[in-house]
């Protein structure tokens, strides 16, 4: 299972977040890595 859109950017703020515990960060990391990637588009040219 993925982990959703809203708990993927809260974890991403708690990564940001200087206030946060080691284990909170963790945690979000934990977050994101289950999180589903959306492909970047490269742009022109770049194929």
């Amino acid at each position: 299972m993925t982990t959703g859109k809203k708990v993927a950017s809260d974890a991403a703020k708690t990564l940001r977040d200087p206030k946060a515990t080691k284990k909170e960060k963790e945690l979000a990391a934990s977050d994101l890595a289950q999180a589903k990637h959306k492909a970047k588009s490269q742009g022109k040219g770049n194929k």
